[in-house]
């Protein structure tokens, strides 16, 4: 049986911090490395106020600081963006208020790769981004 989104958002994971294993991107090799559980990133994405957006690089970063870590793991931020973003989704169509859901549109917007993953789409991003005056 296939887990929901809410269940790999509320599956306990293996976080912590290690030294990057390799340079990608803007990590490099041995920096002290956040790798956050779902539900770290689903907890931070609820503590951005309504009409603040953040991207993804930010995120990484003050998700690092408040870890005490130096950057946060890129690959896993990635998956766990579309976790929270599925599993709001999941929760809307039980009929959840949108305000009790996980605001996942002011980090997604019509740029980041995430959002052309979702399995709702991204007009939902654009609405919300839109309503909430920030830019597409």
């Amino acid at each position: 049986m296939v887990k929901s989104w809410n269940d790999r958002l509320n599956t306990p994971g293996i976080n912590g911090i290690k030294p990057s294993p390799r340079t990608v991107g803007d990590v490099v090799e041995g920096q002290s490395m956040l790798v956050p559980t779902a539900r770290q990133v689903d907890d931070f994405i609820r503590s951005i106020p309504e009409g603040v957006e953040m991207d993804v690089r930010t995120l990484r970063t003050a998700l690092a600081i408040e870890h005490g870590a130096e950057v946060t793991c890129p690959l896993t931020i990635g998956y766990h963006l579309r976790t929270v973003a599925e599993a709001a989704n999941e929760d809307l169509e039980r009929g959840m208020a949108l305000s009790d859901v996980a605001p996942f549109w002011r980090v997604l917007d019509a740029k980041t790769p995430t959002t052309g993953r979702l399995s709702f789409g991204a007009q939902f991003v654009a609405a919300q981004r839109k309503r909430e005056g920030l830019k597409p």
